[in-house]
């Protein structure tokens, strides 16, 4: 059993606070076996953090959180950045059109972006996994409603820690029974429900220095952009 990052944001994302670099130091240190680096809307540093990773004895696998109409969608082993601001399916079918694997993440986390808000429960099955857990919970409400969702559509299910800082990488993680060490072999292993979840709740204050941080990282980016 492989242990996998699936949900981690380097510098690239608006939100995101450190390098490629030190996620790789962090998932090496925490005994991570493969990391995938999602940044929202753009895939740039995931492509980077995937040829860099042997260097740490990881395996990288190219990813990205996109931005769609009905909200955030991962899309794994993919080469090319899926726009943001695609409808729900149209986001679904961008990525196959790459043989990348959709995973659904925080979906019943609606402030946070999550697409029940603006989609049905036959559309969300359409995914080919549901993270059903994310370590920047509350209650935990979310998580069990999506674990229970997957549960009752026989769909494989996946964990991520959504770390916008190093430190965080690893809170979450998904097990994975794949056939090599690989990225292709573990995101077919992935498809095929071949998978286990852990993690632990990333503390509040820390969820919360994250989200104030991605908060004046947009503000000074958005200031920037109109003085250019």
């Amino acid at each position: 059993m492989l242990s996998v990052e699936l949900h981690a944001h380097s510098s690239l994302s608006y939100d995101g606070r450190d390098s490629v670099e030190l996620i790789l130091e962090q998932a090496d240190a925490v005994g991570l076996d493969a990391i995938a680096v999602t940044d929202h809307d753009e895939i740039d540093a995931s492509l980077a953090a995937a040829e860099r990773a042997p260097e740490y004895g990881l395996v990288g696998i190219p990813a990205m959180e996109i931005s769609s109409k009905a909200g955030h969608i991962l899309g794994f082993g993919i080469e090319d950045a899926v726009p943001p601001g695609l409808s729900y399916e149209t986001t679904l079918e961008a990525i196959w059109e790459q043989d990348g694997l959709a995973v659904i993440p925080h979906p019943f986390q609606e402030s946070r972006h999550g697409v029940m808000a603006r989609i049905d429960r036959e559309q969300l099955a359409m995914g080919d996994a549901i993270e059903v857990y994310n370590s920047r919970l509350l209650t935990g409400r979310a998580n069990r409603q999506a674990e229970r969702f997957a549960q009752s559509r026989n769909l494989p299910m996946t964990a991520g820690s959504d770390a916008h800082i190093s430190e965080m990488v690893g809170q979450a993680v998904t097990r994975v029974d794949a056939d090599e060490r690989s990225a292709d072999a573990i995101l077919a292993a992935i498809r095929e429900g071949r998978t286990s979840v852990e993690g632990k709740r990333t503390p509040w204050h820390i969820s919360f220095r994250q989200a104030a941080g991605g908060v004046s990282r947009r503000v000074r980016n958005t200031m920037v952009g109109l003085f250019r």
